[in-house]
């Protein structure tokens, strides 16, 4: 005999012909598998229409939010520039001969006058005894020219010699002083190269590596030794177009400041020291130069740096960047208007640290949206918060898909139960 139950969604059949478990009749059959259908239709029910809110509607999405306020910021404009050394100078030798040795560290600070190199002085030492002994000599002769002509121009006087024997006795004195006043200047010029020989630094700064090694022969031709670079101060070359420039036509000495790679200032601020008289007709920008100190040797010549000018301030309202959005129609940002967020068009100037600066667009009191930016809609409802609690839909927030799935789950956890309790009978009925 087979007995059978017709439910909506099921048939379960109960066979003669193979007993049910012991203890498990038709009757707890049948209410096991109602127990299962009970649970489906609770998971439908917990997801039904009081779904997310009462009446349906979805309750307001919390965001963070920055009231906003005009106020006075400054104008900045931005250019890559290129540093470099206040005095850079060619350390050159300016007499020729073997290089005999180093006295300086490559790549280290160097005070002005310090010994560089020193070349061989043997040489010149011989050159300025040669003209030692030529000064004396021509000394002598003077000496001997003038004891002649003191002696014969009083005879002349008194027509004892000829007027022209006391006039050559004086033309021989004035040969002989000049010919020593040149055996001098050669004396002095032997003393000069003999000086030269060895290499002092002409200014402080860094040194770099040494162009000659130890034994090489320097000529005066070819004679570069090293280079000094003044890094303290430090200049910094950049462009702006004439629009930028325009500002700063009256302003002699702006500030200027270094920007790192991480946004972030690079020492002291700076002052502009030059500008180009002329505009660039390749590049139709303005050349400008800036002056920063560099004591701790934070920017090292032929490094590329952001300079930041400010060339004046102007009334807007400071936006953090992440809040500002663009679009088929410029930047915009999402503001609270009656508790649902609108997107708002604005006009932005440049960055004032982390910020947008806004020009136009925005009033003052507009509570501007920071986060679940990309979860805006026109029109949708919002409520502001603390930064970052709508962020991501954190599990149990209201309004986040962990808060709006919980009652669901514990609606259905009891069919689940259910259901596993069943097919043991389940199979049994077939």
């Amino acid at each position: 005999m087979i007995a059978s139950t017709d439910f909506p969604f099921r048939r379960w059949t109960v066979s003669a012909r193979r007993p049910l478990p012991a203890g498990i009749g038709p009757v707890s059959a049948l209410l096991l598998s109602a127990g299962v259908l009970v649970g489906c239709g609770g998971g439908q029910q917990a997801g039904g229409p009081g779904h997310g809110g009462p009446g349906g509607a979805m309750p307001p999405m919390p965001v963070a939010v920055r009231v906003v306020q005009q106020q006075t910021v400054p104008v900045l404009v931005e250019a890559v520039g290129q540093a470099e050394g206040a005095k850079e100078v060619e350390v050159r030798a300016r007499v020729g001969g073997v290089l005999q040795r180093w006295h300086y560290r490559e790549g280290e600070p160097i005070r002005a006058g310090a010994p560089m190199f020193t070349i061989e002085r043997a040489p010149f030492e011989i050159a300025v005894a040669q003209a030692r002994a030529a000064v004396a000599q021509e000394e002598a002769r003077v000496a001997q020219a003038r004891r002649e002509s003191a002696r014969l121009k009083p005879l002349a006087d008194m027509q004892a010699v000829s007027r022209r024997e006391a006039d050559d006795a004086a033309s021989q004195l004035a040969l002989a002083e000049a010919a020593l006043a040149a055996q001098q200047a050669r004396l002095r010029e032997a003393e000069l190269n003999l000086g030269y020989t060895a290499v002092a630094a002409p200014i402080s700064g860094i040194a770099t590596r040494a162009e000659k090694s130890e034994g090489s022969l320097v000529s005066v031709g070819d004679g570069l030794l090293a280079r000094i670079v003044q890094t303290d101060p430090i200049w910094v070359r950049f462009s702006l177009s004439v629009a930028e420039y325009a500002p700063l036509k009256e302003q002699r000495g702006a500030p200027v400041r270094l920007l790192g790679a991480d946004g972030k200032p690079l020492g002291t601020a700076g002052r502009l020291n030059y500008a180009a008289p002329a505009v660039d007709a390749r590049l139709g920008t303005v050349s400008l130069r800036a002056e920063f100190a560099n004591p701790g040797l934070a920017v090292l010549p032929g490094q590329f740096v952001r300079t930041q000018v400010q060339s004046g301030t102007e009334r807007a309202w400071l936006v953090p960047q992440a809040a500002v959005q663009a679009g088929d129609q410029g930047k915009f940002v999402w503001v609270i208007r009656e508790g649902k967020a609108a997107p708002t068009p604005i006009e932005v100037g440049g960055w004032v640290g982390d910020d947008w600066a806004v020009r136009k667009g925005l009033q003052d009191g507009d509570a501007v949206i920071l986060d679940n930016l990309i979860k805006m809609r026109p029109g949708a409802p919002v409520q502001s918060g603390p930064a970052g609690a709508g962020q991501g839909g954190a599990p149990g927030a209201p309004g986040a898909p962990g808060g709006s799935a919980a009652p669901s789950a514990g609606a259905s956890a009891p069919g689940a139960v259910a259901s596993s309790a069943a097919r043991p009978a389940a199979a049994a009925s077939r």
